[in-house]
């Protein structure tokens, strides 16, 4: 086990129901993710990839096993510890974005800094921020509706990373955008954990998981490889920003 683990399972399984109805979505599962280490997972559909991800970003507890996020065992922790590790240490972006239609892209990614007590104006600075580096400073007064399938995927990412949090999980961010802009959401996730972040990466595609410093097999709940990434090396080409 890595002493620098900033994610830790430990036996980790996840069962669904009990008795004769019981299904084992995950486990049993170790895994170790370092600080500021990008890993890709991939799998068959039902393989307990989202589960493994859920477990991780304490939206779900293990049936049997340990999991431990910036050294917090999440079993043992209670319900305001809990939350307050979803709204400070992880950040989440999933295929549909989950944007709020009527807050502006400035006021989307700020919104988890209010709703954790800092002042509106250093929200906003924090926001625009995280905003110019995703590229999108220039839509920050734009709605939702008003951005391309692509811009709105970077301010859920400017969103997951604003603040302190230190980890990202991303279940197929790049399942509803064009390759151009998937690939640029790619390098936004690489440039975050080059400056230090974790990111863990649900992932179908081979190209995307590229990007990754390693990458984890799901089998029928169980980790069945680990390697390091693909030999496909990231185009080294500008990416067009305009997603």
């Amino acid at each position: 086990m890595s002493a620098d683990a900033m994610i830790r399972f430990e036996a980790v399984t996840r069962i669904h129901g009990s008795g004769p109805r019981a299904v084992r979505a995950l486990g049993p599962v170790d895994l170790d993710v370092r600080a500021g280490e990008f890993v890709a997972v991939m799998g068959p559909s039902g393989s307990g990839k989202s589960t493994l991800l859920s477990l991780a970003g304490a939206l779900d507890l293990p049936t049997a096993g340990r999991v431990t996020v910036q050294g917090l065992d999440l079993a043992q922790a209670g319900p305001r510890a809990l939350a307050e590790l979803r709204r400070r240490a992880v950040g989440f972006v999933f295929q549909d974005f989950n944007l709020l239609p009527g807050l502006t892209a400035l006021e989307n990614v700020a919104l988890p800094l209010e709703l954790d007590g800092q002042a509106l104006a250093a929200a906003r600075r924090e926001a625009a921020a995280a905003l110019e580096q995703v590229q999108l400073a220039h839509l920050a007064r734009r709605f939702p509706d008003d951005l391309s399938g692509g811009e709105q995927q970077r301010v859920a990412i400017a969103r997951a990373f604003v603040g302190p949090r230190q980890v990202l999980l991303a279940d197929e961010p790049t399942g509803a955008l064009d390759t151009i802009t998937g690939e640029l959401v790619m390098r936004l996730m690489r440039a975050q954990c080059d400056r230090g972040r974790t990111a863990v990466l649900v992932t179908h595609d081979a190209a995307h998981a590229a990007w990754a410093d390693r990458v984890l097999y799901l089998r029928d709940g169980r980790l069945v490889d680990a390697a390091g990434a693909p030999s496909w090396k990231a185009p080294t080409s500008t990416v067009r920003s305009e997603g």
